[in-house]
């Protein structure tokens, strides 16, 4: 047995995700245009789409319920990583050189880690997100960047994989005869000002500047008694909203390319991703995490002073700090799980400039040991610790403690499992959640010794900046 492919002209993921959006458990990873710069290396690297899932697995904090289509649902108690490794299909017995398998695709939110590590429970759950959700896909749509084409990729020993494989061929030939050229550009996913999008009132915040001043004092207070030496402290913000989420999302991707972006259609809740952060990437049993800690907006019109700007981030010894300590947190992390002295350091401070800032990003590498599957990687590295501070689970108590909302899915993780074991996540942070009428989403950054309060909370604004700009476009026009 071996996977069904087609190969097709390059298309826009936007303008193709457009037709099926609107479907409960649509999702789709999207790299923007971020994967189209052949200098890229810190992306999905593809695009891709799925919808109607032969089984869904959504986890409520106890027991997992399990949905193989039409049928009623069971629920089941246990481990949710676990229960998902338990009902990934085998791989066929013939290899295939695909660029992604068919497998599992959804979401891992941060409060997931509850399940894992003995954490205290003071904060207000506002959200109610399920902390897991996860659909297993027998067929995906596969953008690639750098040979430009489109791969339709199914596994036909699912029920109903070869109608949906015809249904995306439909599909795909629709949006090309439109499209009308070889090389697609954003310009079908372009809505000016959020045009038909989500329309919000007003803003409300966990922490005002005055309440986040002195959480940012008892942070400090517990790094200099040597609880830890570095805690992300994070303002969450809400906002009540009506309209298309999926507008606001084409507009956010128009103004903000990322490249970890991810969109996410559930039937109780709705996700737009616009995250700049890998988490755990594991390729052949070869594994990557890349931490980002640094952080500046990019200088509008006026390149030199951009490039100084750019040039500071690269020689601040506080950021390098932050970004060091994360290194070091992630080493041991993966260290749980790789084998022994296979875990390396190959990049270290590394300046990149995104559209709206720049970010210093470090790169750890090793190799999974061969009795242990990706989601066992995944559940001993979980939530990354670029998002939490240094010693994690202390940092995690710290910022149950002091943050007056539970984090929810921000924090958490977005990605895709193959049932090849290969397992590729983002960092889910400039996410936003839509469910129940009300849009959460999060800011934050690393505290240190030698933090600054009034600069830290700039930077959480300066990090939720293209997130108010797609929810409030009138406002970001008037500035």
């Amino acid at each position: 047995m071996t996977f069904n492919q087609t190969q097709f002209a390059y298309l826009d993921a936007a303008a193709l995700f457009d037709l099926v959006a609107h479907e409960a458990w649509a999702v789709m990873l999207d790299s923007g245009t971020i994967a189209r710069q052949p200098s890229s290396r810190l992306s999905w690297g593809y695009d891709v789409l799925a919808v109607r899932p032969y089984t869904t697995l959504v986890y409520d904090g106890s027991d997992t319920e399990i949905r193989h289509g039409t049928a009623p649902s069971r629920s089941v108690p246990g481990d949710p990583l676990d229960i998902v490794k338990a009902h990934m299909p085998a791989m066929p017995d013939q290899a295939q050189d695909l660029p992604y398998m068919p497998g599992a695709l959804g979401y891992f939110s941060y409060d997931l880690a509850r399940t894992f590590e003995s954490l205290p429970a003071q904060a207000s759950d506002a959200e109610q997100l399920p902390p897991m959700a996860v659909g297993l896909y027998s067929v995906i749509v596969v953008i690639d960047h750098a040979k430009h084409q489109t791969v339709l990729i199914s596994d036909p020993r699912q029920s109903g994989a070869s109608e949906l494989f015809q249904h995306w061929v439909r599909l795909i030939k629709v949006v090309l005869s439109n499209q009308g050229e070889e090389n697609p550009t954003l310009q079908s996913s372009c809505h000016p000002a959020n045009q038909g999008g989500l329309r919000c009132d007003a803003l409300a915040a966990s922490f005002s500047e005055s309440s986040y001043q002195k959480a940012f004092e008892r942070v400090k207070q517990y790094i200099v008694e040597g609880d830890c030496y570095q805690v992300n402290l994070t303002n969450q913000f809400a906002t009540s909203a009506h309209g298309d989420a999926w507008k606001t999302y084409q507009y956010l991707r128009q103004i903000s390319p990322a490249p970890y972006g991810a969109y996410l259609n559930l039937p109780f809740a709705t996700v737009l991703s616009n995250s700049p952060e890998s988490f755990i990437q594991c390729r052949d049993r070869e594994v990557v995490t890349s931490p980002i800690k640094g952080t500046r907006p990019r200088v509008r019109g006026n390149a030199l002073r951009d490039q100084e700007v750019a040039q500071s981030l690269l020689n601040s010894p506080k950021d390098r700090a932050e970004n060091l300590m994360i290194v070091d947190l992630m080493r041991n992390d993966l260290s749980r799980s790789c084998v022994l002295g296979s875990v390396q350091v190959p990049e270290l401070f590394a300046l990149h400039s995104f559209a709206n800032v720049h970010h210093l990003i470090s790169r750890v590498t090793g190799r999974l040991r061969d009795n242990l599957h990706a989601l066992d990687l995944l559940r001993r590295c979980f939530p990354g610790g670029s998002i939490t501070g240094a010693p994690k689970i202390r940092s995690m108590q710290i910022i149950e403690e002091l943050e007056p909302c539970r984090r929810g899915l921000y924090c958490g993780a977005i990605g895709y499992l193959g049932i090849d074991g290969s397992l590729e996540t983002n960092i889910a942070i400039r996410t936003m959640v839509v469910k129940d009428g009300v849009v959460r989403f999060g800011a934050g950054g690393g505290l240190v010794i030698d933090s600054d309060a009034k600069g830290e909370y700039q930077e959480l604004l300066d990090k939720a900046s293209k997130l108010l700009a797609a929810l409030f476009p009138e406002k970001a026009d008037a500035q």
